[in-house]
């Protein structure tokens, strides 16, 4: 059944607080949205604290990110062009979710995107997490940044900002930025013992076709490397670095949106 707009304003606090109890948003950090349809989108506040919201602070928004309603003291994020840019490329998009969870976070300030195979769930459900250059907050820099990785791609890593995750609905994408701060903490762990065990080509190919025969909605880049020459994302050895999507910026852009 779906849920009146009310409702979805309030899981959009809930999941605010979410973010901010699992350590994923500091302060007024973070912003969430969710379309309503083609020209209404509702987004949170600037400038709020994602942990402490209630429905009267939701802005609603058109396509342009120009503000349709927000109440007093409040106006929509200033990323709110982030989020209209995926919501322009990927029509099945229906929420977006913008956080700075730790440890992600941490791969994405070193420049070390999340390619490494090292369990089904991540494999399955994600694919891998490349990293979209740096941006400048709050202007176009990030945007044009980010849209070449949304046709095969539902999260990125922001280079030194943070994650980026979409999907379907709000709580898909919220779910989504879970799985991606899980398997950047576990990557992070595993590295201090050692180094993490990857599963082989037979293996990987095994975790694609129950991923094909699972039919999961979103788009699963395990299939498409950023690296020329490279079978997938998981044969690239960690390799994808943002160094390179500088140096390369050309060539990468033209892998990206190449169709499979």
């Amino acid at each position: 059944m779906a849920l009146n707009e009310y409702e979805i304003k309030k899981m959009m606090c809930d999941v605010g607080k979410r973010i901010y109890d699992r350590n994923m948003v500091a302060a007024n950090d973070g912003n969430i949205s969710v379309k309503l349809n083609d020209n209404e989108f509702l987004c949170t506040p600037t400038g709020v604290s994602k942990g402490f919201m209630t429905p009267e602070y939701i802005c609603k928004v058109d396509a342009q990110g120009n503000v349709i309603q927000a109440n007093k003291g409040f106006k929509p994020s200033s990323e709110i062009k982030m989020h209209m840019r995926v919501y322009a490329k990927r029509p099945d998009v229906g929420a977006v979710v913008h956080a700075h969870p730790t440890f992600a976070t941490s791969f994405a300030i070193a420049g070390i995107p999340l390619t490494q195979p090292i369990m089904p769930e991540a494999v399955i459900a994600l694919g891998c997490v490349p990293i979209a250059p740096y941006g400048t907050p709050s202007t176009m820099e990030i945007p044009d940044a980010v849209e070449p990785y949304l046709e095969h791609f539902d999260a990125v890593l922001l280079e030194s900002h943070g994650a980026l995750t979409w999907s379907t609905d709000l709580m898909a994408a919220y779910m989504k930025m879970e799985s991606v701060e899980f398997y950047a903490e576990l990557l992070y762990k595993a590295k201090q013992l050692g180094g993490p065990k990857e599963f082989d080509k037979e293996q990987i190919a095994k975790l694609y076709e129950i991923r094909r025969k699972m039919g999961l909605p979103g788009r699963h880049p395990a299939n498409l490397c950023q690296n020329k020459g490279k079978e997938n994302c998981h044969n690239c050895g960690g390799g994808c670095s943002s160094s390179a999507q500088v140096d390369d910026n050309k060539e990468l852009v033209a892998a990206i949106t190449k169709k499979y």
